[in-house]
């Protein structure tokens, strides 16, 4: 039997007599509303009816909440940076000082020799010293030279030199090497840490986006159903009957 124009129901939610032709079913309410209504009041079901101001105010409390936990999620995700940064082990540091600081005293002895076997100043210096051997050694002046023509001691002092600075200098060149290498390997280490900490970046602002829409198509649903109901109470424009006179409008 339908009901009467002035036949009214108690809302189980505030408790009010309402007109039954404002009543809406609960079936008819969207489900993240219907959670929070159920929150907040245990005995009620969605077989019960609801008033519009009651299901309007849940309606509004739901999108606050969910803009409210849309910016909770934008500060959570700055305060995971944040203890990220505080937390991790921060990988950079000065490879060189580090390999400098294991040294020992030959390996540091080799490296100066090493460095100086390699420079201008050391070729200068040689050269004078090879041209004043000769000289002394080739002055008419001098009737018994040291090291006459063709200068076997100095050659002997040239292969001793050659033979003990070669072995130097590739010592030197083995510590440079093993040095190139920890700097590699540091750069790798840091390289690594920061793809997987971009990779989790992608995968948080992905997350982020998605609860974004998926609050987003859940407001457009209330939206729908506000915008639905307004439609079906709008009363209706009133008809005229062929002497023109208005009829009243139909009660919906």
């Amino acid at each position: 039997m339908p009901p009467t124009k002035n036949a009214q129901f108690r809302c189980p939610v505030c408790q009010e007599q309402k007109p039954s032709r404002d009543a809406v079913h609960g079936g008819s309410v969207h489900a993240p509303v219907a959670d929070l209504i159920t929150r907040e009041h245990p005995g009620w079901t969605p077989d019960q009816d609801l008033c519009p101001s009651c299901l309007n105010r849940f309606r509004a409390e739901y999108v606050a909440d969910a803009l409210e936990a849309q910016k909770g999620e934008l500060s959570t995700l700055e305060a995971d940076v944040l203890k990220s940064l505080a937390e991790h082990e921060i990988l950079s540091r000065d490879t060189g000082a580090q390999y400098d600081a294991q040294l020992t005293t030959g390996e540091r002895i080799a490296d100066k020799v090493a460095e100086f076997g390699g420079s201008w100043r050391f070729i200068l210096i040689f050269g004078g010293v090879l041209i004043g051997w000769i000289a002394l050694n080739s002055a008419a002046a001098l009737h018994k030279p040291f090291d006459p023509f063709p200068y076997i001691l100095l050659n002997l002092v040239l292969s001793c030199l050659a033979a003990i600075q070669a072995p130097i200098i590739m010592m030197s060149q083995n510590r440079q090497e093993a040095r190139d290498r920890m700097h590699a390997e540091h750069d790798y280490q840091v390289n690594l840490k920061a793809e997987l900490e971009i990779r989790q970046l992608h995968w948080k602002v992905d997350q982020l986006i998605q609860h974004q829409w998926q609050r987003l198509l859940e407001i457009q649903k209330i939206q729908t159903d506000l915008i639905e109901e307004l439609a079906h109470r709008s009363p209706r424009p009133p008809r005229r009957d062929h002497s023109g006179a208005a009829s009243p409008p139909e009660q919906v």
